[in-house]
């Protein structure tokens, strides 16, 4: 079948230019690893996680708003985020007794985590208030919880009391009116055993006016709380803070123009599904929008009241991809099915009923040959689903076995959330890329066996 007949494929949706990207890729290290690793693996940049936690701060600064960033933790597994939050002195949010082990092992303090989550297990709670974690307290039954614990170690526990949105009513994270009431009423009774130090919310979605007017509604609860003589100076505002992953004009020709046509099998997605790839207000540029909306930097600063944020895909943004190997390549009418050495389970994205978007790049092994060509990406296990890529992407010349395929951009919930050894394929090992001095060195960010 002749090339020319696979230069169709989905609308193109390049991830924005990152130089310091593409001369790592053109360097020759992604196949020096792919041949010593002989598997898919993750690359990881702190320095990038570095620079996006100093620019967060750094909006804080401006607005003249005492703040804390914690890292949501549950956004990627990898250790090397947690070097970087204890040098640093950034906070770390966890939901998990593994978690907190795992920031505190690396030199975090407690003081330092949020404990976050609903239900938490009884072991969480007794080590968070042993090392002065701030817990948000979810349920009633849970504040009693925290204050057993409290009373049996004989330290003060650190809580914030989680509202309820009421804007989200169905939500299952939070305390209804009513309960908050009795909550802010037991912490009062609870005495030196709890220091209530204020509220926190968890809010889906991406839309910084809806985060702000409940901020300020926090920060009257704070205010409210103080009458009973309760600490409550911070509010914790969560997460929330989209990533710019590529181009208005990419991203709206590509949700215009996709057709089911445009994928392996006549997939269809709802758009709906789909991350919003393109945010013309992102990461540090949202928590300004959040902080000049309503003046909420004004009243944070008026009534003495911290702002705490979790942020944890826009801590990540451009600090990490992902490359497969290519293992084999099959023409079928109008484009070419991918094979490669790993699975979906590494590109987390079909957990939403969903694709990751951002245009994969083609790192040949050798000079490239002949057309354009359209194909989606397969896994290398024996699912009909498992699928890296359903679009029938573009690619500038046909893969052949043994060139590399990347994926941009993945640091963030995209490398590890659901990692399986299917097929006792191995998990595929974090590679963690030192650039200091003006050299690249690299390390496992955890042995590979362990």
């Amino acid at each position: 079948m002749a090339v020319t007949t696979h230069t169709t494929g989905a609308p193109p949706l390049p991830a924005h230019p990152d130089p310091q990207l593409d001369a790592i890729l053109g360097s020759g290290l992604p196949h020096e690893l792919s041949y010593a690793l002989d598997g898919p693996f993750h690359l990881l940049m702190p320095d990038r996680f570095d620079a996006n936690a100093a620019a967060f701060k750094q909006a804080l600064t401006e607005a003249g708003v005492e703040g804390r960033v914690y890292y949501a933790k549950k956004a990627n597994k990898a250790s090397a985020w947690m070097d970087r939050c204890a040098l640093s002195g950034t906070g770390v949010d966890v939901a998990s007794a593994g978690e907190l082990r795992d920031a505190l092992g690396h030199g975090v303090r407690g003081e330092n985590v949020v404990i976050t989550g609903p239900a938490k297990a009884e072991g969480l709670l007794r080590v968070a208030v042993l090392q002065g974690c701030l817990i948000a307290v979810d349920a009633l039954d849970e504040l009693e919880r925290v204050i057993a614990q409290a009373q049996a170690t004989t330290r003060p526990a650190r809580v914030l009391l989680r509202r309820l949105p009421p804007a989200q009513p169905h939500s299952r994270f939070g305390l209804d009116d009513q309960e908050l009431t009795s909550a802010l009423a037991r912490c009062a009774e609870a005495g030196e055993r709890i220091v209530m130090e204020g509220f926190s919310f968890h809010l889906s979605g991406y839309d910084t006016r809806a985060r702000a007017d409940l901020a300020g509604e926090l920060v009257d609860l704070c205010l409210k709380a103080r009458v009973l003589g309760l600490h409550a100076d911070r509010i914790s505002i969560g997460g929330g803070f989209a990533v710019d992953y590529t181009a208005a004009e990419h991203w709206e020709h590509f949700l215009s123009e996709q057709r089911p046509d445009d994928y392996h099998a006549g997939k269809s997605f709802a758009v709906s599904d789909f991350y919003p790839y393109h945010s013309p207000v992102a990461g540090p540029d949202a928590l300004r929008a959040i902080l000049t909306t309503n003046d909420l930097a004004g009243r944070l600063r008026e009534a003495g009241v911290m702002l705490l944020l979790e942020p944890g895909r826009a801590l990540l943004d451009r600090a990490g991809c992902t490359v497969f190997r290519v293992q084999g390549v099959k023409d079928r009418p109008g484009y070419g099915i991918v094979t490669v050495d790993g699975s979906s389970l590494s590109l987390s994205e079909q957990w939403f009923n969903s694709e990751y978007l951002p245009d994969p790049v083609l790192l040949p092994a050798h000079e490239p040959q002949g057309e354009p060509y359209a194909a989606c990406v397969g896994g290398a296990t024996c699912l009909e689903s498992d699928m890296v890529t359903w679009r029938k992407v573009r690619f500038p010349a046909r893969p052949a076995v043994g060139d590399l395929i990347v994926y941009p951009n993945t640091a963030g919930y995209q490398m590890d959330s659901n990692e399986s050894p299917f097929h006792e394929l191995p998990l595929p090992p974090k590679v963690v890329l030192d650039t200091a001095g003006g050299t690249t060195r690299w390390r496992f960010d955890r042995h590979p066996l362990a």
